[in-house]
């Protein structure tokens, strides 16, 4: 069994009811690249509950919002972007850590050589 097929998928039907828009609106917006469900062994779309809620940000971000597609597209690369961001600043954060963690250990290594060295 793949991965995918342990998480909960929807075929196109019931994820278009879910999120209160017509199925010919989901696969427009599959052209688009908004949104890119699996697909079965019958290359039946099946929907995650990732691709459901991307898919009810979009559209509440055009029905709410009053955000069109290109503007739908744009406010998506950018959340894509600070997620990003987001994982770099959490990689260097780590590596912050680390990097001073060396540090305390050599400075505290350095005070006991000191104290060992008085001692003699």
């Amino acid at each position: 069994m793949m991965y995918w097929e342990s998480k909960s998928r929807y075929v196109i039907s019931i994820a278009a009811r879910m999120i209160g828009i017509e199925a010919h609106t989901l696969r427009y917006y599959e052209r688009l690249g908004l949104v890119q469900p699996e697909r079965s062994s019958g290359n039946i779309r099946l929907y995650s509950e990732e691709d459901v809620a991307r898919l009810r940000y979009i559209k509440a971000l055009m029905s709410d919002c009053g955000v069109n597609l290109a503007g739908v597209e744009v406010a998506l690369r950018l959340m894509q972007r600070m997620k990003e961001m987001q994982q770099q600043l959490e990689e260097m954060e780590r590596n912050i850590k680390k990097v001073a963690e060396a540090e305390i250990e050599d400075i505290i290594e350095d005070i006991i050589e000191d104290a060992e060295w008085k001692e003699v």
